[in-house]
């Protein structure tokens, strides 16, 4: 049996464009990532508990941090808001219903119910 071997000029299997893309996303959204995160809005708390910092730059540190590393979800929302169609209505199965007239629901108990009383004329 023959192998193929590779030559040097051929392309690597995977694309060099995917995996770079991929190298950034692991490291935006790694753990180095969350830890600057969170020692971001660690200092940002300090700095207004103290405060040195105003409400403005607080809520733009949180959003960024949002918009970060919720960027994922909020892309397949988007996406899934433009080209989603409603879902079908679900039609209900007759097949296992009882098929005949419904028996009238239970009412209240009546020890008289059905009984002749004679009458007099």
């Amino acid at each position: 049996m023959i192998h193929a071997v590779p030559s040097l000029t051929d392309p690597p299997p995977g694309s060099p464009i995917a995996e770079s893309l991929s190298w950034i996303q692991d490291a935006t959204l790694g753990a180095v990532a969350t830890t600057i995160a969170v020692i971001a809005v660690a200092a940002i708390g300090f700095l207004m508990l103290s405060g040195r910092l105003d409400l403005r730059r607080a809520v733009t540190v949180a959003v960024g941090c949002f918009l970060l590393f919720g960027a994922g979800r909020i892309a397949v929302g988007l996406t899934g808001l433009a080209g989603a169609a409603p879902p079908p209505m679900a039609v209900p199965d007759t097949t296992s219903l009882p098929q005949g007239p419904l028996s009238p629901p239970p009412t209240v108990y009546d020890p008289y119910a059905g009984a002749s009383v004679p009458t007099v004329r």
